[in-house]
Formats: C-alpha cells, structure tokens, sequence
C-alpha cells in the first residue's frame, strides 16, 4: 500500500429498495468497501432487514493519495456463497478536495447497479477523513490531496481531477473522466 494515506472512517448506515434476480432480498445483506485489489472491509451481515437492511456499522480504511473513488458493493449470502446485489464508485471529490475541511462528517447517498448496469436500490453511508498528517508533513495542502506539487510548476504539468480513463494524451499522461454518466434507455 502507498506510504501516504488518508485515514477514512465510513459508517455504512443503511439501503434500500434491493431486489435480487427481480425479487425483494429477504436477508443476510452486508457491504464491502473497496479501496483497491488488496484493501477493503467489510460490514456484518443484516439478517433482518430484508429489502431495507440497516448496519450502522464504523468502518475503518486507509487510502492512498492517488485513489479516485472508492467502491461499495452491497451482497448476499446466498448458500455456499455470496451474490453482488448492486455496486456503486464513490468519487473522492464528493468527500475531500475543494473547501471541505478534515473531519468533515459527510452524508451520503448512492444509487446501486446490479451486474447488468440496472439501478438496484440506494447505499447511505457517512463518512471522515480522520487524518491527513501525511500531507501536512509534505507540506501539500490538506484540501487538495489529488494535486502534484513540484518546486516550478510548468504549463504542461497541471493536475488533473477525475476518474483515469485509460487513455493518453499527446503528452503521454493519461486521460481522465469527469462527470457523473447518465444511463438514457428507451423503452419503446
């Protein structure tokens, strides 16, 4: 894992409306809370809930600076194993950056996609940046955690915000995507 991280402290509160292959989910809902590959927690699992599970459970993850968005991904227990009921990214910007400051408690609400793309419920979550010491220690400011400072900034070398795309620009520095994608489907 990178040396500088950002402690999060994410409490995953509740969903709503899951279905699972088209029916309410009856129980044993949890989350799992992706950082990347190798880092991610997870909540107990919900055996009353139903379609509306709630945890109102303290979770606590270190992520590197250069990380994105961070994944929820609401399951199932399900026999031997567990089914993804629905998954949503959750964009750094929309809890650090900016002029939001360190210990900001933050409430969160996310629409959930099942693995075909289809809206499957909403995840509420809260969530802090408890610290941040290793910025401050860089000399970075606290608020902008995604900037590369360099001693002489260049025209070329500006930061970029987003979600990485893959790509590469004419400079040979990846792409970025910034938005939020919006889902148009016709039903005729």
């Amino acid at each position: 894992m990178d040396s500088l991280v950002h402690n999060l402290e994410i409490t995953v509160l509740s969903a709503e409306n899951l279905n699972l292959d088209g029916k309410s989910v009856k129980k044993d809902t949890f989350v799992v809370i992706k950082v990347d590959p190798l880092n991610s927690q997870s909540t107990r699992a919900d055996y009353e809930g139903g379609r509306n599970p709630s945890w109102n459970q303290k979770l606590e993850i270190g992520m590197p600076m250069h990380a994105r968005f961070i994944t929820l991904e609401v399951q199932c227990k399900i026999g031997s194993g567990n089914k993804v009921i629905g998954t949503t990214n959750v964009p750094v910007s929309d809890f650090m950056g900016g002029y939001i400051p360190e210990n900001y408690l933050n409430f969160l609400s996310y629409r959930l996609r099942d693995v075909r793309g289809e809206k499957n419920g909403i995840v509420n979550i809260s969530l802090k940046v408890k610290s941040s010491a290793a910025c401050a220690t860089l000399g970075m400011r606290k608020n902008l955690p995604s900037y590369t400072w360099q001693s002489s900034p260049s025209p070329q070398m500006q930061p970029t915000w987003g979600v990485p795309a893959g790509q590469k620009n004419c400079l040979g520095h990846g792409g970025v995507v910034t938005g939020v994608p919006v889902w148009c489907v016709s039903r005729a």
